[in-house]
């Protein structure tokens, strides 16, 4: 059960606690004759009855209680050189609710922080000691776990510099741009246009590459454009000047 919605049976009052703070705000009730501890005891009474805590709950009614126990008391022993004594209704109810937009905060911070821990609960570390088989091992036994040549072998093989990668089974292409562009002038010189397929007949599938390499360097210069009717179509080339 939230807080403000406490039943209370005081002397000057019956009903909830937020109709109370809100009969306190407007003026209505003289909070100087409400015993506050009455209302604690309710709300003890109300745990007691209910047999669980809700900490939440809980938190809100003390903070509740707090900034009512200090309106009181600034009513009860004011001073004249303290500012803001002799509030208003206004500025109580105001002050009260920076009161609770305060806890609000705090509550939502502290929700972000549990739901964090609980989100990174998995990539936590701890320090933890040897397991006690471990702990009971000699340092005569835990020095024969090894032999010092068999390291020293393992550390100068790291240490050793890889032999150089056999690239002889590797093809390195033997065809340029420039051969590939003086190859599709050639062929625009003596047809005017001419299939793609044509132009790269026989050619290996890097030779194809490049030479749509240099088609687009024709294109670029503007010596050659193409048409292509639909995906995957054939592709005819035609000079400019031709076209």
């Amino acid at each position: 059960m939230r807080a403000a919605s406490l039943d209370l049976d005081l002397e000057v009052f019956q009903g909830p606690f937020d109709l109370l703070l809100t009969l306190v705000l407007k003026e209505e009730i003289d909070l100087l004759e409400v015993d506050l501890a009455d209302i604690v005891l309710s709300y003890i009474d109300h745990l007691e009855s209910s047999g669980e805590l809700d900490l939440e709950a809980t938190t809100e009614f003390l903070v509740l209680i707090a900034a009512v126990l200090e309106l009181k008391s600034r009513l009860m022993l004011p001073r004249e050189d303290e500012e803001g004594l002799d509030w208003e209704p206004e500025e109580a109810a105001e002050e009260l609710l920076a009161r609770l937009l305060e806890y609000s905060r705090f509550r939502k911070g502290a929700a972000f922080l549990a739901e964090r821990i609980e989100a990174e609960s998995g990539f936590r570390y701890r320090s933890a000691p040897l397991p006690p088989e471990l702990r009971r091992v000699s340092l005569d036994i835990a020095g024969a776990a090894y032999e010092p040549e068999l390291l020293g072998k393992a550390v100068g093989g790291l240490l050793r510099m890889p032999p150089p990668l056999d690239l002889r089974h590797v093809a390195r292409p033997h065809v340029t741009v420039e051969q590939r562009l003086a190859h599709l002038r050639e062929l625009l010189r003596g047809r005017g246009r001419f299939a793609f397929d044509e132009a790269v007949d026989g050619a290996d599938r890097v030779t194809e590459a490049i030479t749509i390499f240099a088609l687009l360097e024709l294109y670029k210069k503007g010596e050659a454009d193409w048409q292509q009717d639909g995906p995957f179509a054939p592709i005819t080339v035609y000079g400019r000047s031709t076209s």
